[in-house]
């Protein structure tokens, strides 16, 4: 997998990570694609194929318009995420800015169990609530 930034002409415009196995070491990923203009399913294709090359685990396919008929069809042959925890989690997903807008969420393991890798939490020092005085 290359490390390498990528840019809109790679495929990703954006990462999720998530750990979805008991003593998860392993980060998954979710790609992301945001789409504004004209829409059809070759976009769903190329995702597809990006999620591939990447060895993503899922691949979601964010647009300002409605899919098509054969973008729907396309993302579902695509088939499942199984995750170890014994979850299904569809391959290509795509979901619309509207969508997004009204509280409709990607559909991966993280949200089920209420950890998210993408952004980890410091480390809290010392007690919470007590301000250290500072030497001059």
């Amino acid at each position: 997998k290359s490390e390498q930034k990528k840019g809109a002409d790679e495929g990703i415009d954006g990462y999720i990570y998530f750990h979805d196995e008991p003593k998860g070491k392993e980060t998954k990923e979710v790609i992301l694609q945001v789409k504004s203009g004209n829409i059809n399913v070759s976009g769903i294709r190329d995702l597809s194929g990006v999620v591939k090359r990447e060895e993503a685990q899922i691949g979601v396919f964010i647009t300002l318009r409605e899919p098509t008929r054969p973008m729907k069809t396309g993302a579902v042959s695509s088939g499942y995420y199984r995750s170890p925890l014994g979850h299904n989690y569809p391959k290509i997903q795509i979901l619309t800015i509207k969508e997004l807008l009204e509280g409709k969420k990607i559909d991966y393991p993280v949200r089920a169990r209420g950890i998210d890798a993408t952004f980890r939490k410091a480390e809290r020092y010392g007690q919470e609530g007590q301000q250290k005085e500072m030497e001059l």
